[in-house]
């Protein structure tokens, strides 16, 4: 009878824990649900009729909204796809080595820049906002990808390089030594031996590399002038208008648009995305 008692107890509990689950999912869940269906409603309906289910639903929004602009939809995702592959690449490249650099080799005041790149991580990157506008004005970069993509080929992303290096730091040093003796060199070692075991850290890097970079406002915002170059978010915000009439609906009609991308990203890669985060921090 208190086995049968503590099973009953038990059970109710976890029915309870998995309901509380179950209700925080459809709140966090539910500005998505508003927001896909607003984009089915014409603008006059959006908030007067603010329920999930209430009003017409129309796909005028999203015909109309490819083409709001001026110039189609499509541009700006490409303009935002070039960048954010081009980051990635970039980012995987340069960290990578920037970590085995960190995690393998020895150099004078090898710890004081390892320390100064971890500050960087806690510096507000609006800090060197100003600085940086100023170097690239300089350079005639302003109105161009290269502000948003050049950086990215300079081991800027201190928190990537922080991630490969504890997962380096985790393989075997053996491993280096007995490709040594078969005659490897320095990046010998890490182009046949660490690279290719840096995959789970790699996976993690190329998939928040990806997000932040198809996600990023302010600096496109910035930098970019020329609506031809403009990316999506930076896009999206040219449908609001403080003076006239906003495009609420084709709006919302571009942003399920534009999270496609990055929906379909995370599920190829959550498998990688999880073992990576959970692989580095085991050490």
């Amino acid at each position: 009878m208190e086995n049968d008692t503590q099973r009953t107890a038990g059970g109710t509990q976890q029915l309870a824990t998995h309901g509380l689950l179950v209700l925080f999912g459809i709140v966090m869940i539910y500005p998505l649900l508003w927001m896909a269906s607003s984009s089915l409603k014409p603008n006059n309906l959006i908030f007067t009729e603010p329920g999930l289910l209430s009003g017409a639903w129309t796909l005028r929004n999203y015909v109309d909204g490819w083409n709001q602009l001026g110039i189609p939809f499509g541009q700006f995702f490409m303009n935002s796809f070039t960048i954010a592959v081009i980051s990635v690449l970039a980012n995987l490249v340069s960290c990578s080595l920037a970590a085995y650099a960190f995690a393998r080799m020895s150099f004078r005041f090898k710890r004081p820049m390892f320390a100064l790149m971890l500050g960087t991580i806690m510096l507000p990157f609006h800090v060197v906002v100003v600085p940086q506008y100023i170097l690239f004005h300089a350079l005639g970069w302003v109105n161009t990808f290269y502000p948003l993509i050049v950086p990215k080929f300079l081991a800027v992303d201190a928190f990537f390089v922080f991630l490969m290096v504890q997962f380096i730091r985790g393989i075997p040093r053996e491993l280096d030594d007995a490709a040594a003796v078969d005659g490897c060199g320095a990046f010998g070692i890490f182009w046949r031996i660490i690279f290719p075991l840096m995959r789970p850290a790699l996976a993690v890097t190329a998939v928040f590399t990806f997000i932040w970079s198809w996600n990023d406002f302010f600096t496109p915002l910035l930098y970019l002038t020329d609506q031809q170059l403009y990316t999506a978010p930076v896009a999206l915000n040219s449908f609001l208008d403080s003076t006239g009439e906003s495009d609420w609906g084709g709006m919302f009609a571009m942003s399920i648009l534009s999270l496609a991308p990055i929906f379909l990203v995370f599920v190829v890669a959550q498998r990688h995305l999880v073992q990576g985060i959970a692989t580095t921090g085991l050490k």
